[in-house]
């Protein structure tokens, strides 16, 4: 069996580059590593490079992920306090996901460091799923146990009207803030 070559500084970047523009799904550290044949903490410096040069690349919780321009759809964005236990959390996300929604991240007000935010981006059941398994299995903790709970997202979907009742099914739940 032929040992596989390692990808070299620049022509890797652009390699991990076109990997990630090519890709619906997110890709991993460790795939990244497997298709360069280098160590993940390459890949966690060579994506640094990258988002040091403007491109839009997002590590999420299920991996990293180029952010494509908007294929002509029109998408509507906004911010949503939230306030639950880390119990409900699942609950919340599925919520927001059946109702055609994606959540892209969480942000709090952290007492010492101030503004903190961190990239979900689940728009269905599997993803928060797979979010939530993240989270149990590095036994991560959620940003909202820093702040007794509460904390924002910012959501998108298709249309105001898909955003609203994302909203009022989190209202009917005890779980906006208003």
């Amino acid at each position: 069996m032929a040992e596989q070559k390692k990808i070299l500084g620049e022509e890797r970047r652009l390699f991990i580059l076109q990997l990630l523009k090519d890709s619906s799904e997110p890709l991993t550290g460790g795939e990244l590593a497997t298709r360069t044949n280098v160590s993940r903490q390459v890949i966690v410096g060579d994506i640094t490079l990258l988002k040091a040069r403007n491109e839009p690349i997002i590590a999420t919780s299920q991996g990293y992920m180029y952010l494509k321009q908007n294929s002509g759809t029109p998408t509507f964005e906004r911010t949503i306090a939230c306030h639950h236990s880390p119990k409900d959390t699942a609950k919340e996300l599925n919520l927001l996901v059946d109702h055609g929604v994606l959540v892209k991240d969480v942000k709090i007000e952290h007492s010492v460091y101030g503004d903190l935010t961190a990239s979900i981006m689940v728009s269905n059941r599997q993803e928060v799923k797979q979010f939530l398994e993240n989270i149990q299995n590095t036994k991560a903790s959620l940003l909202s146990e820093l702040t007794g709970g509460i904390h924002l997202h910012t959501i998108s979907a298709s249309s105001t009207k898909v955003l609203d009742k994302a909203e009022a099914a989190l209202k009917d739940e005890g779980f906006l803030i208003e």
